[in-house]
């Protein structure tokens, strides 16, 4: 799977383009604004684009005053141009009721998330102490710093290749109103370096006192991710456990069933699996007031060798 469509909604807000000419679309109640400029500019590789930098300043300008909830699409051509954090940063006097940032809502014509150049994306938390929600997706020079932030509710990290050092920052990172933690932990074909000990101080429960939502997504350790929920503390106070996308099969499923219960579960989304039927109707079953997503099975790929190889939804 990559990237086919651009988000419909944002922070319980439809999106809405900031138009590149022209008046601002009439708009009524809430929206999340989406500022984008995919063309390709001339400015030479590793250079901000220039174009983009002038629409996002136009749109400030315009409308900075009143958005609360903001999604930034392509930035010019994004495997050449870097992510414009720092403008971003550097808006913030000018966007004071900023609460929900996307940073990288790209479909795959324009940019694949793999070539996606960021950069360290904690400077919009320090920019933004009053941000609540952050959404940020890449793969090419992706970084994170750990950051102190008192409230930040909801954190989504989608990439199709997650490093430790990533995953490490976030989990060091003082974040006492986190509810909802997402990471796409993606291959080591693309940058995954994530393995589960790097997991192990979030499982045991000794980070973000507020969690209720955990996704570990987009993974090719998934079925080690279930077995180690099985016996995890920080399974107990999740109303939401999302391990979609990723290559879960019978063994995973199997382990995370015959360990602690999962009865306490509002959600238990395993979507994008490779469950034969038996088991994951038996997922089902054993939690039957529990909402469990078992859609989109996946059929292993079978090679000459012999061997048997599953994919992620997203890598490259």
């Amino acid at each position: 799977m990559t990237f086919s469509s651009h988000l419909a909604e944002f922070a319980d807000r439809p999106v809405v383009d900031f138009p590149l000419e022209g008046p601002l679309p009439t708009v009524t109640g809430p929206v999340s604004w989406r500022v984008s400029h995919p063309e390709f500019d001339d400015n030479e590789e590793g250079a901000l684009s220039k174009e983009f930098a002038a629409t996002f300043e136009r749109f400030v300008a315009q409308v900075g005053d009143t958005v609360e909830s903001l999604v930034i699409g392509a930035w010019g051509y994004a495997a050449f141009n870097p992510a414009p954090i720092e403008q971003i940063c550097a808006a913030a006097d000018r966007l004071p009721a900023l609460r929900a940032l996307f940073l990288g809502d790209m479909v795959f014509e324009e940019c694949e998330v793999s070539w996606m150049k960021v950069g360290d994306v904690s400077p919009l938390l320090t920019a933004y102490p009053d941000l609540e929600v952050l959404w940020v997706r890449g793969g090419e020079e992706f970084d994170f710093s750990p950051v102190q932030h008192d409230n930040l509710r909801e954190l989504v990290v989608q990439s199709g290749g997650l490093s430790r050092e990533f995953v490490g920052a976030v989990l060091d990172s003082d974040l006492p109103e986190l509810a909802d933690l997402e990471l796409w932990l993606g291959t080591d074909d693309y940058g995954g370096t994530t393995e589960l000990a790097d997991l192990a101080p979030l499982l045991a429960d000794e980070r973000f006192p507020a969690l209720r939502r955990l996704g570990l997504c987009n993974s090719m350790i998934t079925d080690d991710i279930a077995a180690a929920l099985a016996t995890a503390p920080v399974v107990r106070r999740l109303e939401v456990l999302d391990l979609s996308n990723g290559t879960l099969g019978d063994e995973g499923a199997e382990a995370l069933l015959a360990g602690q219960p999962l009865t306490h579960l509002t959600v238990l989304d395993l979507h994008h699996h490779y469950l034969s039927e038996e088991v994951a109707a038996s997922v089902v079953a054993a939690l039957p007031d529990v909402r469990v997503n078992v859609s989109d099975p996946q059929e292993a790929d079978e090679e000459d060798d012999g061997e048997s190889y599953r994919y992620t939804a997203v890598s490259e």
